[in-house]
């Protein structure tokens, strides 16, 4: 039997991305109970996600070896918008606490936005409205996370 050939490495790439974080994901709820679906425990849903991931990873690795799957090289990396990305992360986590949930977001939707080329100020701001109110919606007020809102200051 012939050897699948990667015929979209892009997707194929993006798969393997996935299913690597999956894995991680999965190995650090271990250290977490389970529980039951009745009663889950801290690590059934961040197990239960990983698992998911992996499902969507392997299906897009899968696609990728298809002989119907578009042709696609891998090209370089881009470092530029990976960094906006990855900072705006590391900045939401060190100004949750100090500046509340919608600061943080604020901050996290606009500089990500920074990492794409067609980059607006009214689109990253119309973004981080929905996602802002979405985030209240279903977090805060939903599941009744105790996240600090509005900067320590206002409290």
């Amino acid at each position: 039997m012939a050897r699948p050939t990667i015929r979209n490495q892009r997707a194929f790439a993006s798969g393997a991305l996935f299913l690597a974080f999956a894995i991680f994901f999965f190995v650090m709820a271990l250290n977490y109970p389970a529980g039951t679906a009745a009663r889950m425990g801290p690590g059934y849903f961040p197990r239960l996600l990983a698992i998911v991931l992996a499902a969507i990873g392997l299906a897009v690795m899968l696609g990728a070896v298809l002989r119907t799957a578009e042709r696609q090289r891998l090209r370089s990396w881009d470092v530029k918008g990976l960094a906006w990305v990855t900072g705006s992360v590391i900045l939401f986590a060190l100004l949750l606490f100090p500046i509340g949930l919608i600061g943080a977001l604020l901050v996290l939707i606009v500089v990500s936005s920074r990492a794409s080329p067609e980059f607006a100020w009214k689109g990253a701001l119309a973004n981080a409205a929905i996602l802002i109110a979405l985030c209240l919606l279903v977090f805060v007020y939903g599941l009744g996370l105790q996240l600090p809102v509005w900067p320590a200051l206002l409290n």
